[in-house]
């Protein structure tokens, strides 16, 4: 399994090449910012046409985390979907793969900025949840301790000489812990931004995605 390990409130944690978060000792997968029908949304508001694959492609590389990791647990930790309308007209296909991927396990909606759950699909539907000594919500609140948020799609830049590459990227520091969006076709706000940077500690790190994940000081 391609990842970074490390430590949040007393917790071993993975950071996923996907930008999923495992927690072994819980066997709980958390994945965040799906935007399940983004394409779909975009057609409908009068926005560019893309190619109507997003919510297929999320969806396949989700039940590929769930199938290495033995995920008893699932936590979509907001914005699953685009918006509510796109969590009705999600096509059959995609609606069984979600019924598919929920059986068997304990499945959480987090409540997200975009959507307030797919309140017609299974699992349950939350505000945030705790457990141990973790919070999950969609968006961080300031003076939080413990918190595994998402939202803000956060991304960072990693230089090697004259190149640079720019990845989804976790953002931790003692208190939080923020994920990258896992939906195919998310954009993604810089590291140095400010309100990421009022966000984060001092000592923040960034864990980059990709082929080869790697973590690094958060870049300002």
């Amino acid at each position: 399994m391609n990842k970074v390990t490390f430590s949040f409130a007393d917790q071993t944690l993975f950071a996923l090449a996907s930008g999923a978060l495992w927690w072994p000792d819980k066997c709980l997968l958390c994945v965040s910012d799906l935007h399940l029908g983004k394409s779909e949304r975009l057609a409908r508001r009068g926005g560019p046409t893309l190619p109507p694959y997003d919510s297929q492609d999320t969806l396949t590389r989700l039940a590929a985390d769930i199938a290495r990791t033995g995920a008893e647990t699932v936590i979509c930790l907001g914005d699953s979907f685009d918006d509510l309308d796109a969590s009705v007209a999600i096509g059959a296909a995609e609606k069984q793969n979600i019924i598919t991927l929920q059986a068997g396990r304990r499945w959480i909606w987090i409540e997200g900025n975009h959507d307030p759950g797919p309140i017609d699909l299974g699992g349950a539907h939350l505000s945030e949840y705790m457990l141990g000594p973790l919070t999950f919500r969609h968006i961080a609140q300031h003076g939080a301790r413990a918190e595994v948020s998402g939202h803000f799609h956060p991304k960072a830049r990693l230089r090697a000489g004259n190149r640079s590459i720019t990845r989804p990227a976790f953002l931790v520091d003692d208190t939080r812990l923020i994920l990258p969006a896992y939906g195919t076709y998310t954009g993604g706000l810089h590291s140095s931004a400010p309100a990421l940077n009022g966000l984060m500690g001092e000592r923040a790190l960034a864990i980059l995605t990709g082929p080869q994940p790697q973590i690094i000081p958060m870049p300002r």
